[in-house]
């Protein structure tokens, strides 16, 4: 696929759930909520989203979630549904759902919890997925779910019809870098490694950690479009601290939290899930640094 048919280029936003005191779906902050990152430059958004804590939804409030916020975009960013479950019957039916309310494309993990471990079976469930019409996103994240995406098998996914991409979470740079040489569009999904994706060639990015900072990530991926590398080293500078912090675990809370004192709050995460102890705040607070004004001034 020539990279200027990419459909996800640019920042994808994997936005947060926004959830009440009592931990229910809030769709009546959700408007808002999404609002705030497209006047702030988002290019895309992933709902129900892993960092919107997709595995902690049920089938009905993600449905309920693509529908209210399929609205709220109202086309003027791509959307993207992540339908990732254990019962491919029930991957299916998310993916239906999502092109019934206009989703560009669906993410999709491959099948977790003891599923096919081998590239056939990879192979097998995508094309299943695939054939339900929209463009999909493969998520590669061998830590959690037991399985990776290699290059050969990179290759042998978007000879697929609809199979345009594979989204790596699995925050080897070295191993991106390998996928990124196969010439096949590849979106970076580990938030430390962005800028240096971005330079070995990723096609776009699906960024959990801009929830805090949409305006400074924005900025930092037109940048590296445009190819102004020393104005993504000063971006980077300003964001590193905390991008590095949040991925050595507490992610999702962390993620919450910060977003909280940057002014993009969506709650708290929900059960199981557990705010960050006072200890883990401070820490993250020291790591924004300056980082919540910045957000607000940028132009």
């Amino acid at each position: 696929m020539p990279m200027t048919a990419f459909p996800f280029s640019g920042l994808n936003l994997a936005v947060t759930t926004p959830f009440d005191a009592e931990g229910r779906v809030d769709l009546d902050r959700l408007d808002a909520h999404l609002e705030r990152y497209i006047e702030a430059g988002v290019d895309g958004f992933v709902l129900s989203s892993g960092t919107g804590m997709h595995v902690y939804l049920t089938r009905e409030e993600s449905d309920a979630l693509v529908s209210r916020g399929a609205k709220a975009i109202a086309g003027r960013a791509k959307l993207i549904v992540q339908t990732s479950a254990l019962l491919l019957d029930d991957v299916l039916a998310r993916t239906r759902h999502a092109a019934d309310h206009g989703a560009d494309g669906v993410m999709v993990l491959p099948p977790f919890f003891e599923g096919p471990a081998d590239d056939e079976g990879l192979l097998a469930f995508y094309a299943d997925v695939a054939a339900a019409g929209l463009p999909v996103i493969g998520y590669n994240v061998p830590q959690a779910v037991g399985v990776g995406i290699s290059p050969a098998l990179l290759a042998e996914l978007c000879r697929l019809p609809n199979f345009v991409t594979v989204k790596d979470s699995g925050g080897d740079l070295p191993r991106q870098a390998a996928l990124i040489r196969t010439g096949l569009p590849v979106m970076n999904g580990a938030d430390p490694l962005t800028p240096h994706a971005l330079f070995a060639g990723a096609a776009g990015v699906i960024w959990g950690g801009a929830n805090f900072a949409p305006r400074a990530c924005a900025a930092l991926v037109r940048a590296a479009t445009e190819r102004r590398w020393e104005d993504v080293r000063e971006i980077w500078r300003l964001l590193e601290p905390a991008m590095n912090l949040i991925w050595e675990g507490d992610y999702v809370a962390s993620v919450y939290a910060a977003a909280e004192i940057t002014g993009y709050g969506a709650g708290q995460p929900r059960r199981p899930l557990r705010p960050l102890d006072a200890g883990k705040l401070e820490v993250l607070r020291s790591a924004l640094g300056d980082l919540a004004a910045r957000e607000a001034a940028w132009p």
